[in-house]
């Protein structure tokens, strides 16, 4: 496909997107329909629809309207592109710009667009006072490639030698000990041997640091585990022993064979073994949240997110703590976990919890703020008497 032809294509997702469909199912569809597309040409197509997403209101407020191709029209001029290469009509590009789209002017702008739903703006100067804007300008931005070198099969050396071997660069991140950002090949990364033979994770460096700030303990369990990234990080360290356990087993399809791979050991515990297993020593909850310190890597789920999911998202948040909660050990560890850089969703329920359960008290919490080194993320350490 020709630069313009991918252009096109992202227009014609970006349409199925506007109409409702999830960007992902959107460009699967497209995808799947689209035969001729190869491996870069499906990912330049994605990069055009994410990066779309990332900052829609520029998109449209450049373009001048909400269309797929008012939209890539206002992209590309964020981009400072020459819009005469992509909209040329020929072969499988876009039609050329007509007097209107060319002559658009967009109006005086007297304040920076958040790229936010309108309603997101004031949670986020609450939540983030004077960093509010910086933040909302981050998530515009492509989220870094970040790499969790296995501590149970090699050593932060060895693994950068091996994937410089494979083709792929990369530098240590500033935010946790053994986290490895992608500087160039990061396209090769599943099909490099030292992925495939479980000598590094993809993980984001602030998940990897949440992992790496857990209290010691022997006994742990990752109760909204998920995929399972969280375990098998906490399954590296050799003197830990680590249930996993999610309300929806399906989610958990992957750790078995991840695990497998990194060479770790991690027990799947259902709801009934979990009380059965009980009492931990740490219970990690990486509850369900808002997804908004990670919405550079799904950009729609800004723009289809709503105060009443934000609500119902806080009352699971408390209930997912008060759940967990007899599953301590006395002295021991529940630690609360997001991806969220709202208020609400981070100190809130954990001074809530702390206020409706007796004994229980706040001895560590931080915030790590969206940046390029990693994902906006919250944790905080409970313990009790």
């Amino acid at each position: 496909m020709t630069p313009a032809a991918r252009v096109a294509a992202a227009i014609e997702v970006l349409d199925v997107w506007s109409q409702g469909t999830p960007a992902e199912q959107a460009l699967t569809r497209w995808a799947r329909q689209s035969r001729f597309a190869g491996s870069k040409d499906r990912a330049a197509v994605r990069d055009h629809v994410f990066d779309v997403l990332r900052c829609k209101q520029t998109a449209v407020f450049l373009g001048g309207g909400e269309t797929g191709r008012a939209m890539m029209i206002g992209l590309l001029r964020h981009q400072h592109a020459d819009l005469d290469s992509f909209f040329s009509g020929q072969g499988h590009a876009p039609a050329p710009l007509t007097d209107e789209e060319r002559a658009f002017a967009p109006p005086k702008q007297d304040r920076p667009l958040w790229n936010l739903p309108p309603w997101l703006t004031a949670s986020f100067e609450i939540s983030l006072g004077d960093a509010a804007l910086q933040t909302a300008q981050e998530l515009q931005n492509r989220a870094p490639v970040t790499l969790r070198v296995n501590s149970a099969k090699s050593d932060i050396a060895s693994a950068t030698s091996l994937l410089a071997a494979a083709g792929i660069d990369v530098t240590e991140n500033p935010l946790c000990r053994g986290a490895l950002t992608v500087t160039e090949g990061a396209r090769r990364l599943r099909n490099a041997q030292p992925y495939l033979d479980g000598i590094v994770e993809v993980q984001d460096a602030a998940s990897q640091a949440v992992v790496a700030l857990l209290p010691q303990a022997r006994n742990c369990l990752d109760y909204c585990a998920g995929g399972g990234g969280k375990a098998l990080a906490i399954a590296s360290q050799s003197d830990r022993t680590v249930f996993a356990h999610d309300h929806n087993p399906v989610r958990m399809k992957d750790i078995a064979p991840r695990a497998a791979r990194a060479g770790v050991r991690i027990q799947e515990l259902t709801s009934a073994a979990v009380t059965r297993h009980a009492p931990f020593d740490l219970v990690l909850c990486d509850v369900p949240c808002s997804g908004s310190g990670a919405w550079r890597r799904s950009p729609d789920a800004k723009w289809s997110f709503t105060p009443d999911r934000l609500q119902e998202l806080q009352t699971i948040q408390l209930d997912v703590l008060g759940r967990a909660a007899p599953l301590v050990a006395a002295g021991g560890w529940l630690v609360y976990a997001t991806c969220s850089v709202l208020r609400c969703e981070n100190e809130e329920i954990v001074t809530r919890f702390v206020a409706e359960n007796d004994g229980w008290r706040c001895a560590y919490q931080k915030r790590f703020d969206v940046t390029p080194q990693g994902d906006g993320f919250f944790t905080a350490h409970l313990t009790h008497d």
